[in-house]
């Protein structure tokens, strides 16, 4: 199975169209690093670049990227998904001359840079676009053996949580049980002293009890 990039290199004649918009008001300068961003990928990859690039004659281009893509489609039949950047290109358009007043009455002359944008989109091969459909499919199984890999990891850190609460609840269970151990052992020894405080109260009573009653017997022998 052959390799994209070396089949977009070789001359294959291909089913292309292309879209050209004139009179830019860019230089061709500005506009040529971006172009050579989307060289040879893929319309949905170029797409991409162009939607996050921070230039401003990325908006251009891809509205001629998408001008392209629908010539395509209307005029040849040849569906996005089978389309790739073949060529593009900025070629310099006419320079617009102005001046700008300065001191002493002077002036300075102003261009301003205009370009034409070409962008062509042409027909992947049945090789490359086999080569293509598996490598996605290449992808897609890295990627679900990656996820794969992630919802194991999740589960073994879930896992590895729930006997850390487990543990941590068992410990707490066997505080709590020494807790009411030891308020048990507590309540038993208030009751304890409890009860000898109430003996020792009783036993001077009957001893005051006794003394009273000798007194008595004394004052009855007189």
């Amino acid at each position: 199975m052959a390799s994209v990039g070396a089949s977009l290199s070789r001359n294959v004649d291909r089913e292309s169209t292309k879209s050209v918009v004139r009179y830019v008001r860019v230089s061709a300068h500005k506009a040529r690093p971006v172009l050579n961003q989307i060289r040879n990928l893929s319309v949905a990859r170029a797409e991409e670049i162009l939607a996050f690039s921070e230039r401003s004659v990325s908006e251009v281009i891809s509205n001629c990227l998408n001008s392209a893509i629908a010539n395509a489609g209307n005029n040849n039949g040849i569906p996005r998904e089978e389309l790739f950047v073949s060529e593009c290109f900025a070629d310099e358009g006419p320079t617009l001359k102005r001046f700008r007043p300065r001191a002493r009455g002077r002036a300075t002359s102003i261009f301003k840079r205009t370009c034409h944008l070409t962008v062509v989109v042409s027909r992947y091969t049945e090789e490359e676009i086999e080569s293509l459909q598996a490598h996605a499919e290449l992808k897609g199984h890295r990627n679900n053996f990656e996820a794969g890999e992630e919802l194991v990891e999740e589960d073994q850190s879930k896992e590895a949580k729930s006997k850390k609460k487990k543990s941590r609840s068992s410990k707490e269970e066997v505080l709590e049980e020494e807790v009411l151990e030891e308020e048990a052992e507590e309540a038993i020894e208030e009751e304890v002293l409890e009860e000898e405080a109430v003996e020792e109260e009783e036993v001077p009573e009957e001893e005051v009890l006794e003394e009273q009653n000798e007194e008595q017997n004394e004052k009855e022998a007189n």
